[in-house]
């Protein structure tokens, strides 16, 4: 069944269609995609940065980077296509963060657990390997 939506770029609504936008933004969003593909398609341009392409092209970074991510355009055929890291920002071919980033939060979360290890270990009294000696005085 159809449903009412805003255009996320337009804010204009329409039908939607398994996409979010209308078919203006889209038809636009398709002719921007056409132009960036049309020049790395150019042997002398498959070599070119992200940079280079909104250069060249006049789309803005944000939409290449759209089509990146949505494998419209293959690291594997144009190499020098990136986009950047969400935490550090050094430009990146797959996924949300760089390798660097993700051993960074691998290694604080390691420190993270044993921290609270340490925590439960020391709020459970139960658990404490505390020995108790008697001592008899009166025995000889």
């Amino acid at each position: 069944m159809a449903e009412l939506a805003n255009c996320i770029q337009c804010g204009k609504v329409f039908v939607t269609q398994h996409r979010e936008l209308c078919s203006e933004c889209y038809r636009a969003e398709e002719k921007a995609y056409k132009k960036v593909y049309d020049f790395l398609r150019q042997r002398k341009n498959r070599e070119a940065t992200t940079l280079e392409v909104v250069e060249a092209t006049g789309v803005t970074e944000e939409l290449i980077i759209k089509f990146i991510k949505e494998k419209r355009l293959r690291p594997s055929m144009f190499p020098k296509l990136g986009y950047p890291c969400e935490r550090c920002g050094s430009y990146i071919l797959t996924g949300k963060i760089c390798f660097n980033c993700s051993m960074e939060l691998k290694k604080e979360l390691k420190q993270l657990e044993e921290i609270e290890k340490i925590q439960e270990k020391n709020a459970d009294p139960l658990k404490k390997d505390d020995t108790y000696y008697i001592l008899k005085k009166h025995e000889r």
